[in-house]
């Protein structure tokens, strides 16, 4: 039978209960059990560095890269050539993930005995279609230390050197994007500063902006390419802005790259600020260069 009053207290115990219950409380609980957590860019550039300077990337936690990097070239009028070139440099470096976020490093140079160390910091991680976190930035900073000038480079004829032994330190924003499977890109303010200098009519602060870019031709080939434009020279010596093109072929944990530059430095106020070769393949400019890096996991970072 039907009755009126159990319909209208049905009625009113339900609109009471559902007032009773706070549209935040709804939400927070929603909340907690389907978090909206960010989904975030992988692997930017496949590795540490673009070709002559850094990337955007840092390691996970645990992480030890160990790297050889190289560079051949020739010499004007030499009478001593090795297998492939008249000259060799090679940097052996170490680096080492603290966190996620946060990887410390030290290299030597065999050539110019250049000693450097950095840490590096990543603040920012690009997100997917999230306007929040369009790009991925990472910062820098650098040390070098250097004692020997290149004897053969004619920027350190004898009256150009004014003290052989000269800190440097390195400060840079790196900023990248990827744009897509294939595509990423980097931009690179930087500053450099110097206890004292290695050169005369050289500044003690100097000022470039790096650009790099990787392009993935498919599987595990990708075609890379890295450019510097210093906004004060040195004004008594010519120099030229460093760049590079080359080839990363990825092999599991190895990683091998391949490139052609006009600069044989490592360490990043070197190869950025006191470049004296032109890209070319006259007169000992052309270089070719080969890094190896390998990367050891901790057990709690294996896939």
């Amino acid at each position: 039978m039907y009755n009126p009053m159990t319909k209208f207290l049905f009625t009113f115990c339900f609109f009471v209960a559902l007032h009773s219950v706070h549209p935040q409380d709804i939400l927070a609980k929603l909340e907690k059990e389907y978090p909206n957590k960010p989904v975030y860019e992988l692997a930017t550039f496949k590795t540490t560095r673009i070709g002559l300077g850094h990337s955007v990337e840092v390691r996970k936690k645990g992480a030890l890269e160990i790297s050889a990097f190289n560079r051949f070239w020739n010499t004007e009028n030499s009478t001593k050539q090795r297998f492939l070139a008249d000259k060799l440099s090679t940097r052996f470096g170490l680096n080492y993930a603290i966190t996620d976020l946060l990887t410390i490093g030290a290299g030597y140079t065999s050539f110019d005995e250049i000693t450097d160390g950095f840490l590096k910091y990543k603040i920012l991680r690009q997100q997917k279609d999230a306007k929040k976190a369009p790009v991925s930035i990472t910062l820098l900073q650098g040390v070098s230390h250097r004692t020997k000038a290149d004897i053969e480079n004619p920027l350190y004829a004898e009256d150009n050197i004014i003290n052989s032994n000269v800190y440097s330190f390195v400060s840079q924003v790196l900023i990248a994007r990827k744009f897509s499977r294939k595509f990423s890109a980097q931009i690179t303010p930087t500053y450099i500063h110097r206890t004292d200098n290695f050169l005369t009519d050289q500044s003690n602060n100097q000022f470039a902006i790096g650009l790099g870019a990787r392009y993935k031709l498919g599987g595990h080939v990708s075609l890379v390419s890295e450019y510097y434009y210093v906004a004060n020279p040195a004004s008594g010596v010519t120099t030229f802005d460093p760049f590079l093109i080359g080839v990363n072929w990825e092999l599991s944990h190895l990683l091998l790259q391949f490139h052609m530059t006009n600069t044989r430095h490592f360490a990043e106020d070197a190869f950025i600020t006191q470049n004296r070769n032109n890209f070319n393949f006259h007169d000992g400019n052309f270089h070719f260069g080969f890094n190896a890096i390998f990367v050891l996991h901790s057990k709690k970072n294996k896939l």
